[in-house]
């Protein structure tokens, strides 16, 4: 099965550079543990931050050709922005297992396809950029539960809080805004915009987002 391929090669790739131990998210996570899911999620960047390399599988990259990580899912997924951004060293495989390039050698068609400035890419502290600005990574992505949108950005804003699933995505990010007002002065937080369609009467609190398609234009804003 592909899921088990994974697994092979991803011990395959550790043991050829040289490490003794790797981690798979899917494998070392006990997702029916709402306890150590909470943990885990709340950990995890710190986790992918610490690690010598990330190994990342473009399933759906056919060729080694870089037009065409245009089309690849794994850079529009909420869990995946700490996976790009948090490791020092990314490096991607296509679908054959083919290695494709890091994170530093395709920074510009990353930063093109993703909309994240080459400076956060090639390993510039995350804290040098504003609180809009972070935002506007995750402005163009999207997790399967609609929760997940705002608990997948807790470690790009180093906060800490409980998982409520259930209580929609709109109260989640609301949840996570307040969060991080108590921890940060950075007022670019107010920075965003109403996507085009959408009722502002809709939101919890007029004052802040209701989604990160909010800031999709705060990129490069300073605090």
């Amino acid at each position: 099965k592909n899921g088990f391929r994974k697994i092979q090669e991803c011990c395959r790739l550790s043991k050829c550079d040289g490490y003794k131990y790797a981690w798979i998210d899917t494998v070392c996570i006990d997702k029916t543990s709402s306890a150590e899911l909470t943990e885990a999620i709340n950990s995890m960047y710190d986790w992918y931050a610490k690690s010598a390399t990330c190994y990342t599988y473009l399933e759906d990259l056919e060729s080694e050709n870089l037009s065409d990580l245009t089309r690849c899912r794994w850079f529009t997924r909420g869990w995946t922005l700490q996976e790009l951004i948090a490791p020092k060293k990314v490096i991607f495989f296509n679908k054959n297992w083919d290695m494709v390039g890091d994170k530093n050698r395709l920074s510009h068609n990353i930063g093109g396809i993703t909309g994240i400035r080459c400076p956060t890419l090639l390993g510039n502290p995350i804290q040098l950029f504003s609180i809009a600005d972070r935002m506007s990574w995750a402005s163009r992505r999207e997790t399967t539960r609609p929760e997940d949108l705002a608990y997948c950005l807790l470690g790009i804003f180093g906060i800490n809080m409980p998982l409520l699933y259930g209580e929609g995505g709109q109260r989640a990010f609301i949840r996570l805004q307040q969060e991080i007002l108590r921890h940060s002065n950075d007022q670019s937080i107010f920075a965003w915009s109403i996507p085009q369609g959408h009722n502002l009467g809709q939101s919890l609190f007029n004052s802040l987002a209701s989604s990160p398609s909010f800031f999709r234009f705060s990129s490069g804003i300073v605090p």
